[in-house]
């Protein structure tokens, strides 16, 4: 088991007890008790952390492609008009827009809530999955 020295067999391969012993250690472990106690698993690996990403329309956009997304489906013009923030009404840029957004939160927000409005405007059954 754990902390023996000299050659041993993992998982069916042979190997010698070294640096990476530790890991194995800890995996078996880990899978012993998860098998004893099988509400560990939901500790270890929660349903709900990949569904609540995967529900999240924002999850993996970033926000420079949120802000061109915006730009190219409002323009420039309405979309100062929609939120009405500096970086869009005055000499409006991409660049300008993500250095403002990235420091000020409560602007950032808006910019989300605008993009999620748009894209729950576009599908007709809002941001979640078809019926």
């Amino acid at each position: 088991m754990c902390g023996e020295s000299g050659p041993t067999e993992e998982f069916g391969v042979p190997h010698e007890r070294g640096r990476d012993s530790w890991v194995l250690c800890l995996a078996r472990i880990i899978v012993t008790m998860a098998l004893d106690r099988p509400e560990w698993w939901l500790i270890l690996f929660p349903k709900n952390m990949t569904n609540e990403q995967a529900k999240n329309p924002l999850h993996g956009k970033t926000l420079e492609a949120i802000v061109v997304e915006l730009s190219e489906h409002y323009g420039w013009d309405e979309l100062g008009t929609r939120v009405d923030l500096r970086c869009f009404t005055h000499d409006p840029s991409v660049k300008s827009s993500l250095k403002f957004l990235r420091k000020t939160p409560w602007a950032r927000e808006k910019v989300e809530g605008l993009y999620l409005t748009m894209l729950g405007s576009q599908n007709p059954w809002g941001t979640g999955s078809k019926p």
